[in-house]
């Protein structure tokens, strides 16, 4: 793990692109701070950039830094939850413009795979997790399933967990700092 860590905080570091497993499916990723490296990311996966991506923090400390406001309920969400939650916050700061959608929000994940948390907390920075396809294509549940393009298109592969299947996806929940609370997707 430590050889993959440090190759990935290296294209990280550098604007690229790494191909990684998340808490959930393959995911692409990139420095969430950069707006060069989002844009690879909207261009690689052949998806126009009015459609947001997620982003993962390493833990609630990163959360609170990268949004104006944690909403009281996002807590017992995060607390509560039993699959990987995204949850979609109002006016997130200290990320790329591209990266936020046209209503001011972003969906953030606290990663709880020891792989992400580890890359992330050593990068200092949340990143970017999209799954690992090209866009309208179906979701690969395992390594096996990348399409070459997106295999070729990264600039760092991680050789962690290639075996692994998991097929679902994160639930996505929006929360508004009005107090709303939308499910995205179970």
């Amino acid at each position: 793990m430590k050889e993959d860590i440090a190759k990935c905080l290296e294209t990280l570091q550098n604007g690229g692109l790494i191909l990684y497993p998340t808490d959930t499916v393959w995911g692409i990723g990139c420095d969430a701070t950069n707006a060069d490296a989002v844009k690879k990311v909207y261009a690689l996966k052949n998806r126009e950039d009015s459609k947001a991506l997620i982003c993962l923090v390493a833990n609630d400390a990163m959360l609170e830094r990268t949004v104006e406001q944690v909403p009281e309920v996002a807590w017992d969400i995060i607390d509560l939850a039993t699959k990987p939650t995204t949850i979609i916050y109002d006016n997130p700061k200290g990320v790329a413009k591209n990266l936020i959608a046209a209503d001011n929000s972003l969906a953030i994940r606290i990663a709880s795979d020891d792989f992400c948390k580890n890359l992330i907390q050593r990068f200092k920075k949340p990143i970017v997790s999209t799954s690992a396809n090209i866009s309208g294509g179906p979701t690969p549940s395992q390594f096996s399933e990348i399409d070459h393009r997106i295999l070729e298109g990264v600039d760092y592969v991680v050789n962690l967990h290639r075996e692994k299947t998991n097929p679902s996806p994160s639930s996505i929940i929006k929360l508004g700092n009005d107090g709303t609370v939308k499910v995205i997707r179970e």
